[in-house]
């Protein structure tokens, strides 16, 4: 059976702008992490202007999505460094799961303007050493804590940060996950 939107992400994001009371209708927004394009799909719907799509990797994004010209594609391409769009953006939305959020999320906000939002998918499993996994799972308490001392580093560099919201639906092998509202 198909989902809303081309992959599971959309419903994950699409639950966070409900809880956070983000609009995105009418906004250019950023995201970090696209990959096949879950919360790209999710804004485009919202009525996001513009979606500057930016992937580390090649050839994820679905291709309804490649072909959509309020998309703009950045393949190959690493938030952490200088990336060219060309014009400030009212919403970021961050889903990394290789780039620690302390290194994304200060990243990300060099292209939100001032007033905007960044919405940040933390992913504990990603935040620790790999051996503190059991099959690629991070404990349910542990999780929490992790999520915690992630708000923590991003509130001592400097983010007005709101609390931590756990997502709507569980990750990869049912490893829970955490959103933040940072404003800026």
């Amino acid at each position: 059976m198909r989902g809303k939107y081309v992959s599971r992400a959309g419903v994950k994001l699409e639950a966070a702008l409900r809880h956070f009371g983000v609009e995105v209708e009418g906004r250019v927004v950023l995201d970090v992490g696209a990959a096949t394009g879950g919360f790209t799909d999710c804004l485009l719907r919202q009525g996001a202007v513009r979606v500057h799509a930016v992937e580390t990797g090649y050839g994820l994004l679905a291709w309804k999505l490649r072909q959509d010209p309020r998309v703009v594609v950045w393949e190959r391409t690493n938030i952490l460094y200088q990336v060219p769009i060309g014009e400030k953006v009212d919403l970021a939305v961050v889903d990394t799961s290789w780039t620690r959020l302390h290194l994304a999320v200060p990243a990300a906000s060099r292209f939100v303007k001032v007033g905007g939002v960044i919405l940040a998918l933390i992913k504990p499993q990603y935040e620790v050493e790999k051996k503190k996994l059991k099959k690629g799972v991070l404990g349910e308490g542990r999780a929490r804590e992790v999520a915690e001392e992630v708000r923590r580093r991003l509130m001592e560099l400097g983010f007005r940060l709101t609390e931590v919201v756990e997502s709507a639906i569980k990750g990869e092998g049912g490893n829970s996950e955490f959103w933040v509202r940072i404003d800026l």
